[in-house]
């Protein structure tokens, strides 16, 4: 078997998401011609269902006969990772021979007196070091629980195990933006990593140690990078529109006389929006809906007034998703309709 089609298949079994990498280079394979015409949108692209690999890790896929045809046809083809389906955080630490910049660069965000003496300080296997000195742990490069992986460039990639509920997001230590340490970059979601065992012509990314298995990514860095803004902001829950605070509310008096409030159907929903996803948004509206939907057929609230209210009710929850709350929204009702809320009180 050929080493690329190995490598992603002992990725797959591990639940993580691969996609072609150009032969002898650590970059995704080039586009079809199509997804390179000016002006083409990788979400109406017709390329991922098509079974092709065009738009680098966002054609990551666990789909065996997929793996087997692309890497079958290729076999020189590298692997890449697909970070965030992965759940995988990965700490890249460089080693390059570059100027070190000045002391408040080093850290970003934490002051470096002049008093300590960084005489050697060379690349981000110090920068990282000082980090977690700073915080009184080892550094993540002689992390031997977790997998580590060397790079060709004499640098590492550090791979950790991220808890689902968070959507750590990428940086690169040398840039403008968000950053953990100077040389050291975060391969997180929006982005991929070079497969262990994947060979470039600078060579090959081989495994250290025995450990072939990430660990759960440390507290204490997991606190730095959220320090550091590799979280995405969380919007604030936006105030519930007046019309659908009425019309709710109007519906939960006339279901109960008076005496259902406002949070038994809405606040599921509204919830909903203190977290930027998860909370059980899809199965909170689709039972509002449902509810909506007795309502409705019991004649106790107008259908058009009901859906408009929990339609706003969602989209102050999950701005932006109005498909996806509209589908929900459609179903559910239809659901409802089929069982006035006469005939069952109790459900809600």
């Amino acid at each position: 078997m050929a080493a690329g089609l190995r490598t992603a298949r002992w990725c797959v079994g591990r639940g993580w998401p691969v996609h072609p990498l150009a032969q002898g280079r650590k970059t995704p394979v080039a586009n079809c011609e199509a997804c390179r015409e000016p002006g083409h949108s990788r979400r109406r692209c017709p390329c991922p269902a098509a079974g092709r690999w065009c738009h680098g890790f966002h054609a990551a896929t666990l789909d065996p006969a997929r793996i087997d045809r692309w890497w079958g046809t290729r076999p020189g083809l590298g692997v890449g990772v697909a970070c965030g389906p992965a759940g995988v955080v990965v700490i890249d630490i460089d080693a390059h021979a570059r100027p070190v910049p000045p002391r408040d660069r080093l850290l970003p965000g934490i002051p470096i007196p002049e008093r300590v003496d960084l005489t050697g300080l060379a690349d981000g296997f110090h920068t990282l070091g000082l980090l977690a000195a700073l915080s009184g742990a080892a550094s993540p490069a002689d992390d031997d629980t977790t997998l580590r992986v060397r790079t060709p460039s004499g640098g590492l990639h550090v791979w950790y195990r991220a808890h689902r509920r968070h959507r750590w997001q990428c940086s690169t230590g040398s840039g403008g933006g968000r950053s953990l340490a100077w040389q050291v970059d975060v391969r997180a979601h929006g982005g991929y990593i070079v497969a262990p065992g994947t060979a470039t012509a600078a060579g090959r990314y081989l495994p250290v140690g025995a450990v072939r298995e990430p660990a759960p990514l440390p507290s204490w860095l997991a606190g730095e990078l959220e320090r550091t803004g590799h979280l995405p902001a969380v919007p604030a829950p936006r105030p519930v529109p007046p019309r659908a605070r009425q019309a709710v509310l109007a519906a939960g008096r006339a279901a109960h006389g008076g005496q259902q409030s406002l949070s038994a159907v809405l606040a599921p929903v509204a919830m909903c929006g203190r977290v930027s996803e998860g909370a059980g948004f899809s199965d909170a509206l689709n039972r509002a809906a449902y509810t909506l939907g007795g309502l409705v057929a019991a004649g106790r609230v107008l259908q058009n007034e009901a859906e408009l209210a929990l339609r706003e009710v969602a989209l102050a929850a999950r701005p932006g998703q109005e498909r996806r709350v509209r589908q929900i929204i459609r179903s559910g009702m239809a659901a409802g309709l089929e069982r006035p809320l006469h005939a069952r009180r109790r459900c809600l």
